[in-house]
């Protein structure tokens, strides 16, 4: 069975950094394009950030330009979010998702906690 796994999150304080990884297995993943989501209590899942199979662009919300950053290495079957200059709006379950370029298919990791709070 295809499986994403994240993993990297924890309790950091407010300005602090974190880098989320999330490595696949079971899946061609430079077919792949892959992103992170994120989803506080009480609120909507958000896409957070994304990044094309190849890794030749990417996209993030507008909360997180500037200061966090989307990266794929192929060889590792691995997506990463480095996530600088923390806030405590940032906290959320962060999770990822490869959607298939071919077709309309995607799967979804668990997610990883992330808390940011002094």
């Amino acid at each position: 069975q295809v499986q994403l796994a994240e993993s990297g999150g924890g309790l950091v304080q407010p300005g602090g950094s974190l880098r989320l990884s999330c490595v696949a297995s079971r899946l061609t993943f430079s077919l792949y394009d892959m992103s992170w989501y994120r989803q506080a209590p009480g609120k909507e899942r958000e896409l957070v950030a994304s990044i094309t199979s190849d890794g030749g662009s990417t996209n993030y919300a507008d909360s997180v330009k500037g200061r966090f950053t989307i990266s794929r290495d192929n060889a590792k079957n691995t997506v990463y979010l480095q996530m600088n200059s923390l806030k405590a709006e940032d906290t959320a379950l962060y999770s990822c998702k490869g959607d298939w370029v071919r077709a309309s298919l995607a799967f979804w990791g668990q997610g990883t906690q992330v808390t940011v709070s002094s």
